[in-house]
C-alpha cells in the first residue's frame, strides 16, 4: 500500500474520532445552556458550524492525498505502458532470435529473428516443443547437463547445433534463462540465440589458411609436423615402419631469374598437382616452402618401398610442364629417412632426410640418396631390378618352368606346379628369391602372376592334346592379386580364351593371404570355385589360421609348408606338427600335399602318415616343359 493511500485512510479514522468527540463535548455545553432558548440555539448553530469546518477541513486535506495518489498511479500506468511499448519494440526489432515457453515447456511465443534464422513461421511452432529443432548431433547427456544447469543456476549459455526448417543444420551460441514469478514459482523459459554460421565458417578459414600452403592448396611445415608426430606414434605402436621423402627442385632459382616470380609460382602450383596425381590417397604431400616438398610414408616395411617411390616421382618430373606459354623442364632431387632406424621423432627424421637430400643434390641432382651409404646402394639396387623387370614383361624375359607332383603311394607324376623365372639378357637365370619380393613390394606381382596364369594354362591345353594326360597343374596366386574383387572374371576369362577344363586348373592361396580378411576371403574363393577349378591352401601352418574358419572354407587341397618337412623324420616337433595337419585334411575330407621333400626318409615318413602327394627335389627340380620327364 502507498503512502497516499495510507495518510487518506489516518485523516479518515482521525476525522472519525474528532467528530466523536466533539459530538460529546458539543452535546455536554448544550445541556448547559438548556434553560436559556437563545443560548442553546446560538450554541446548536455553533455546533455545526464548527463540525462543517472539520469535516471540510479533513475532507480537503484528504482529497489532496487521494488526488495525489490518483495522479501518481496514472503516471505509473503510463510509464509501464511505455516500458511495454518499448520492450516489445526491442523484442521484434532484435538481431537475436528469442523464444519463450512456459513451465511445461510448450512454446508460447517466438520473435520475428526467430523466424528469420530458423525459418519457421510462429503458428507452425506456437505450442510445439524446442525439441523440434534437434540437430541429431548431441547425445540425451547434452541435454541433461542443460536441464541440471537451469535447476542449479537459472540460466544456461553455450554453443548448440539445430535444424532450421529447411532441414540445414547449423550452429547457434544460446542462452537460457528460467523466469520466476513474485512468489519464486517457475513460470517461463527464455530462450536467446544468435546464428553463428558466420563465425563458424571463418574459423574454418582461419585454421586452412594457418596449415595449409596459400599457392598450391597442400599442407605446410605446420600441419605436415603434425601428421608426422601422429604417424610415427602410430608406428611406434604398432611395430611398423615409416619413410619421409624431402624433395627439392633442380635449378628452380633460374626460372624465377629468367621468367620471373609469376611463371615460378605457376610452375609450383603444377608441380604441386602432378606430385599430388602420382601420390594418390593415402599419403601426405606437403609443400614446406620454396620449392621444397615432402612426402610421408606410412606403413613402410622396407626400405624399397621408399626408394621405389623416390624414383617414380623423379619419373613423374621428366615430363615438361606448359606454363605461362613455356614448355618448362623441372628436375627433383630427393632424400630419404626412415624410421624408426634413422631417427625416433618428426623434427629428426626431416633434418636426416634434408641431410640425404644434400647428398643427392652432390652426386649429381636428379636422383635419390638414403640417410645411410648403404641403404642408398641397396635401395638402388632395388630400384634397378624393378625397373629391369618391368622391361622384363614387355620384352618376355619371364619363363615358366614346372616341378613335379607326385602320388607318394604309386610314385607317379600326377601334376606339376608352374613356377616363373626370368632369364636376364645379361646376369642370365635370376633366382625368384632376387626378384619375387621386389615384384610384390613394387606391386609387379600381379601382373607377373596374370602372365603365369595364362602362360600355364596354354601349356596343359597343349599337354592334353599331345597325350600327355596329368590330373592338374598348380599355379600360384600372390595375396595382390588374390585381393582384387575380379579376380574370379580374370581366371573365367584364361580358362575361355586358352580352351582348359577348369577342373584341371588348381589355385594355390597362402593361408596369410585368406587371413588377411576371412570373410572377403571366402567370398572369392567361393566364386573361384564355381568356375569349377580346384583350390589349396599353400604353406598352412604359417598363418594361423582357425578351425572354424578352415572348415568354412571351399578348398580341396592343404599344401604342407616345407619349413615342417625339412625336420622330418628327426625332428619331434616338426613330426608332430605334420600329424596334427594331416590328421586334420583328412577328417575335413582334404587331400595333403607336402612340399619341400627331399630326402626318402622324408617321403616314406609322410607316406607312413597317409600323406597322399609330395612335391620337392627327391622327385625334380623346376625345369622347363621341354625337360619335364614323362616315365
Amino acid at each position: 500500500m502507498t503512502g497516499s493511500v495510507r495518510d487518506a485512510l489516518r485523516m479518515a479514522a482521525l476525522y472519525v474520532v474528532l467528530s466523536i468527540l466533539w459530538l460529546v463535548l458539543s452535546e455536554q455545553l448544550l445541556q448547559q445552556l438548556s434553560d436559556d432558548p437563545l443560548a442553546l440555539y446560538l450554541g446548536r448553530c455553533i455546533n455545526v458550524l464548527v463540525w462543517v469546518l472539520l469535516s471540510a477541513l479533513v475532507i480537503f486535506i484528504s482529497r489532496a492525498r487521494l488526488l495525489n495518489f490518483i495522479g501518481i498511479g496514472a503516471r505509473l500506468r503510463s510509464e509501464d505502458r511505455e516500458r511495454l511499448r518499448m520492450a516489445a519494440a526491442v523484442f521484434d526489432s532484435t538481431l537475436e532470435g528469442v523464444l519463450v515457453t512456459d513451465r511445461q515447456g510448450l512454446i508460447v511465443h517466438v520473435n520475428r529473428a526467430f523466424m528469420r534464422i530458423t525459418g519457421y513461421q510462429q503458428d507452425e511452432v506456437l505450442g510445439q516443443r524446442p525439441s523440434k529443432f534437434k540437430s541429431g548431433r548431441h547425445g540425451a547427456d547434452f541435454y541433461q547437463q542443460i536441464y541440471a544447469t537451469l535447476r542449479e543456476q537459472g540460466h544456461w549459455s553455450g554453443e548448440i547445433w539445430n535444424r532450421r526448417k529447411s532441414g540445414e543444420i547449423y550452429p547457434q551460441w544460446q542462452t537460457i534463462c528460467a523466469v520466476r514469478d513474485d512468489s519464486g514459482e517457475l513460470s517461463h523459459y527464455v530462450a536467446v540465440f544468435s546464428d553463428i554460421s558466420a563465425i563458424k565458417h571463418s574459423e574454418q578459414e582461419l585454421a586452412y589458411l594457418a596449415h595449409h600452403d596459400p599457392l598450391t592448396g597442400l599442407p605446410n611445415r605446420l600441419l605436415f609436423n603434425d601428421r608426422a608426430e601422429q604417424a610415427l606414434a602410430a608406428a611406434q605402436s604398432h611395430k611398423r615402419g615409416c619413410a619421409l621423402l624431402l624433395l627439392d627442385l633442380d635449378h628452380f632459382q633460374s626460372i624465377n631469374d629468367g621468367l620471373g616470380h609469376p611463371v615460378g609460382d605457376q610452375l609450383l602450383k603444377l608441380v604441386g598437382e602432378r606430385l599430388r596425381a602420382a601420390l594418390g590417397k593415402g599419403l601426405t604431400l606437403a609443400r614446406l616452402g620454396g620449392d621444397e616438398f615432402a612426402v610421408l610414408l606410412e606403413n613402410c616395411q622396407q626400405v624399397g618401398q621408399a626408394a621405389t617411390l623416390a624414383q617414380t616421382l623423379i619419373e613423374q618430373m621428366r615430363e615438361p610442364f606448359s606454363c605461362e606459354g613455356h614448355s618448362l623442364f623441372i628436375g627433383v632431387s630427393v632424400g630419404i629417412s626412415l624410421f624408426p632406424s634413422d631417427a625416433l621423432s618428426a623434427a629428426q627424421l626431416l633434418r636426416n632426410a634434408d641431410a640425404a637430400l644434400f647428398k643427392a643434390k652432390s652426386n649429381g641432382r636428379g636422383g635419390y640418396a638414403l640417410y645411410t651409404e648403404e641403404l642408398t646402394a641397396h635401395a638402388q639396387q632395388r630400384v634397378e631390378i624393378a625397373t629391369e623387370l618391368r622391361r622384363a614383361l614387355e620384352q618376355e624375359e619371364l619363363r615358366l618352368f614346372f616341378q613335379p607332383v607326385h602320388d607318394l603311394a604309386s610314385g607317379e607324376m600326377v601334376g606339376v606346379e608352374a613356377l616363373v623365372r626370368w632369364q636376364h639378357p645379361e646376369r642370365g637365370l635370376v633366382p625368384p628369391g632376387e626378384f619375387i619380393p621386389i615384384a610384390e613390394a613394387s606391386g609387379l606381382i600381379a601382373e607377373i602372376d596374370g602372365w603365369v596364369l595364362r602362360q600355364a594354362c596354354r601349356q596343359m591345353v597343349e599337354w592334353q592334346a599331345a597325350g600327355q594326360l596329368l590330373e592338374f597343374i598348380a599355379v600360384n596366386i600372390s595375396s595382390r592379386l588374390f585381393a582384387q574383387r575380379d579376380l574370379y572374371l580374370q581366371v573365367a576369362k584364361v580358362l575361355h580364351d586358352t580352351g582348359l577344363n577348369p577342373a584341371l586348373l588348381e589355385l594355390e592361396v597362402t593361408e596369410s593371404a585368406v587371413m588377411e580378411d576371412p570373410e572377403v576371403a571366402l567370398e572369392q574363393l567361393h566364386r573361384l570355385r564355381e568356375l569349377g577349378l580346384r583350390l589349396a591352401i599353400d604353406d598352412f601352418g604359417t598363418g594361423y589360421s582357425s578351425l572354424l574358419r578352415l572348415k568354412r572354407l571351399p578348398v580341396q587341397k592343404l599344401k604342407i609348408d616345407k619349413g615342417f618337412v625339412s625336420g622330418l623324420p628327426q625332428d619331434e616337433d616338426d613330426v608332430a606338427i605334420v600329424r596334427v595337419i594331416i590328421a586334420l585334411a583328412r577328417s575335413m575330407g582334404m587331400q595333403v600335399h607336402a612340399e619341400g621333400v627331399e630326402q626318402a626318409e622324408q617321403a616314406l615318413f609322410l607316406l607312413a602318415q597317409d600323406c597322399q602327394l609330395g612335391q620337392g627335389y627327391w622327385f625334380g627340380r623346376p625345369v622347363p616343359a621341354a625337360d619335364l620327364g614323362w616315365g
